[in-house]
């Protein structure tokens, strides 16, 4: 899979970096989301020259261009949230309508058995991502594809992608992913390999509609506790129940492949990818 790079990492201009870290502050004093900054002074200066022009015609037409810069700033919205401090359950990674509970061969990071929950989020959901529970990067890869309908049930092998797989304190290795949908074509993800997130920690965002998936190992997972339509919250929802030691692993969940992320090898440290964000 191809290596990221984080985008963040790479700006030449130290002034154009503390520029950029004054917004993302004040955008989250706001409760919007860091990675839209672009998105809204496009917004602002679009609405601004058609404000200015439709009330050189009638001052109260100048009112229209309210709607679609109220539509972008309730797309950006990012509340904080909390959930249950127990390490053993998993958190939404996202907001949005549960699609699929479903058992496959996760074959990126965790080698093996795993249990996928997907998450559709729709253009009315808040749209920043979240880990699911404390942990450490071990990979980030990104995966090139089509935008077809995020609730197409092709979407998650056929559609533009980015993986983050971390282990946890208890070496549980879990994968989140995000995917692109026929209106989501722009993928944060801000996380290079290393990196230590605490539990809800915002680590992201898909712009404009979207799915993200959870993967657990199946021999760890001790309950999902939301079912096919549920509505969940990402960072405040419990989706999974991790086991506190993993059931006995048979020949059916093992994979004797090798992986497509640069996930822990047992025999030497932890390989890590460099990264790059679609930006």
């Amino acid at each position: 899979m191809r290596a990221l790079k984080l985008a963040a990492f790479s700006f030449s201009s130290n002034d154009f970096e503390l520029e950029s870290l004054f917004v993302r502050k004040l955008l989250r004093k706001l409760g919007l989301a860091e990675y839209g900054g672009d998105e809204l002074l496009i917004a602002i200066v679009a609405c601004g020259a058609a404000a200015l022009a439709l009330w050189l015609l009638n001052p109260l037409l100048a009112l229209l261009p309210l709607i679609p810069f109220a539509i972008v700033i309730w797309f950006f919205r990012d509340p904080e949230r909390t959930g249950p401090t127990d390490e053993n359950l998993l958190l939404a990674p996202a907001d949005g309508t549960v699609t699929d509970i479903v058992e496959i061969d996760e074959l990126e990071f965790i080698c093996g058995k795993a249990t996928r929950v997907g998450i559709f989020l729709s253009p009315f959901n808040v749209h920043v991502n979240r880990v699911p529970c404390a942990g450490t990067v071990r990979a980030v890869g990104y995966k090139t594809g089509e935008f077809l309908p995020a609730y197409n049930p092709e979407a998650p092998q056929r559609n533009e992608s980015v993986s983050l797989g971390f282990e946890t304190a208890g070496h549980v290795l879990l994968l989140v992913k995000q995917i692109t949908g026929v209106l989501a074509r722009r993928i944060v993800c801000e996380t290079p390999p290393g990196t230590a997130l605490t539990r809800g920690q915002r680590y992201g965002m898909i712009k404009f509609g979207s799915r993200t998936e959870l993967y657990i190992p199946t021999q760890w997972l001790a309950e999902v506790t939301v079912k096919i339509g549920d509505s969940v919250r990402g960072g405040q929802s419990v989706c999974c129940k991790l086991r506190t030691t993993p059931a006995e692993a048979t020949r059916a969940d093992q994979f004797e492949g090798s992986a497509a992320l640069a996930g822990p090898d047992p025999d030497k440290p932890h390989s890590t990818t460099e990264q790059r964000v679609r930006e």
